[in-house]
Parts: C-alpha cells; sequence; structure tokens
C-alpha cells in the first residue's frame, strides 16, 4: 500500500523523530511505500495567502477560497501546494504524526491544511441544493483513504479522561477527526496517543513502538470510527441538523458518532 506520513516537530533527536524513523522502517519492512512529508525539515510556508497561486491580479481584493479554487481548477497553484495534493491523491493512507500543542497540532501543520486542502478538492465539491450539501462528512475527494493521528503529550493519561482537567482526548480531537479529516472524506481511525514524553525511558520507548507497530499493522483492519454520514438521510437538509429522532438524547459531539451495539 502507498502510505503518506504528514510529520511536524522541529527536533530530529526528539521522541516524535525516534519514532517518525520507526514507523518509516516498520511500514518500509511490511511491504508498503512511504512517502514523508517533514513540514519543518521542508521549511513548509504555513501561511495561506495570496503567493499561493501564481497568476492572481495583485490589485484585486484577496479572497482564500475564490483564490483557492481558480487556482486549482487553472493549474496554477504553486509548486510546494500541487507536491503534495499529488502525495495525498497517490496515498491510500495518510498518518498524521505530531505533539500536541496548545489543545491541536502545530501551527505548521494547521498551515499545509489550510494550503493544500484546495477549494474543489477537499472543499466545494459536489452538488449543493435543497436535498444535497456537497460531498462531505463520508463523502468527497478522499473517500476510500485511510487516516490515523499519532499524537504524543505532555500530560498524564488521567488529564485526558472523561473527568480530567483537559478534557477527554477524543473530545480534544474531534475537530481535526470530524473535520479535517471525515469532512472530506477519510476513514477515520482512533488515535495512536502517546502520553507523559518527557518521561519514556528506553524500556518506555520499545514498549511504545510495539504498540504503534502493532497499530500499523492493523491499518487495514481497525475499524474506523463510526461518524455518522451527512448524506445519508440523518441529517436535515440544508440546516445539517440531526433528524429529532436521531439520538434525541445526546447533543455536542457524541451525537456524530454512532453508538457502539
Amino acid at each position: 500500500m502507498n502510505i503518506l506520513l504528514v510529520y511536524a516537530h522541529p527536533e530530529i533527536q526528539s521522541l516524535n523523530g525516534s519514532l517518525k524513523h520507526f514507523l518509516v522502517k516498520h511500514l518500509e519492512d511490511a511491504g508498503h511505500v512511504v512517502q514523508v512529508s517533514d513540514l519543518y525539515a521542508m521549511k513548509w510556508k504555513a501561511a495561506l495567502d495570496a503567493d499561493d497561486s501564481t497568476d492572481r491580479q495583485t490589485e484585486t481584493r484577496f479572497d482564500p477560497s475564490l483564490e483557492s479554487k481558480h487556482a486549482f481548477q487553472m493549474g496554477t497553484q504553486s509548486e510546494d501546494i500541487k507536491r503534495e495534493q499529488d502525495k495525498l491523491m497517490w496515498a491510500d493512507a495518510v498518518l498524521f504524526q505530531f505533539p500536541f500543542w496548545w489543545f491541536s497540532m502545530p501551527a505548521i501543520m494547521k498551515g499545509w491544511v489550510e494550503r493544500v486542502y484546495a477549494y474543489g478538492l477537499a472543499y466545494g465539491v459536489g452538488e449543493h441544493s435543497d436535498v444535497r450539501w456537497g460531498d462531505r462528512y463520508g463523502e468527497g475527494s478522499f473517500a476510500g483513504k485511510r487516516a490515523m493521528l499519532i499524537v504524543t503529550a505532555g500530560g498524564w493519561e488521567s488529564h485526558y479522561s472523561p473527568r480530567g482537567i483537559n478534557g477527554p482526548i477524543e473530545d480534544l480531537l474531534f475537530p481535526i477527526h470530524h473535520g479535517i479529516l471525515y469532512y472530506p472524506g477519510f476513514d477515520v481511525l482512533p488515535p495512536f496517543t502517546i502520553y507523559r514524553t518527557n518521561k519514556i525511558d528506553s524500556a518506555g520507548f520499545a514498549k511504545v513502538c510495539d504498540a504503534l507497530g502493532q497499530r500499523l499493522d492493523d491499518l487495514w483492519t481497525t475499524p474506523p470510527i463510526p461518524f455518522r454520514a451527512q448524506n445519508a438521510g440523518e441529517y436535515d437538509i440544508p440546516a445539517l441538523t440531526l433528524r429529532s429522532d436521531v439520538a434525541p438524547e445526546q447533543s455536542g459531539f457524541a451525537a456524530h458518532i454512532v453508538p457502539s451495539v
């Protein structure tokens, strides 16, 4: 299989750097083809701006969505964006590895998403009408591909538990899982999360690698998070709220996930 790793950490000798090396070797030893987008090493430009298009009129007002749509349609996106889009379309699975900084991904990775997820590729796709509101949330350009987060956190696992001070890790990652990944069509796997990273010694690192290796081996068999599909009849369109008879006792993030039986 073809696997893309989108990786964000500035230090090669960090825990993340060691895990990246392990991950790539493990996948290649298993016969997969791996490409790595090491964003810090690439000196990736994080800011979405007018320079992302090679043919815009500099005197016109900059509209990010319309500029993205025009550049994607006309083939006038900057070369760094096009290269990353080609990797995305090549991949059968995409792994995002990053430290959980200030309750989200590092800014450089968020910038990768903002620039690479062009209008016409990741959003603005499909029919928008009173009966259908685009190919998204379960459909879209990345449908049939799998995605998984590999996240490191300095805090204790209990800090990210259902009653932990930081909030449940499932809720904190929901905007990434449901928005950045499920929205354009990925089948989103449960995350691989490592806690108390500054306390991991050589024995702990070996245990982490064993667990990560198993998750990588199961990449094609692990059931994805069962998000509700937008166009499967459970949402009223165009309001895009759950029908009153769907999970009437629930609200918030949990309402958009089919409960396990």
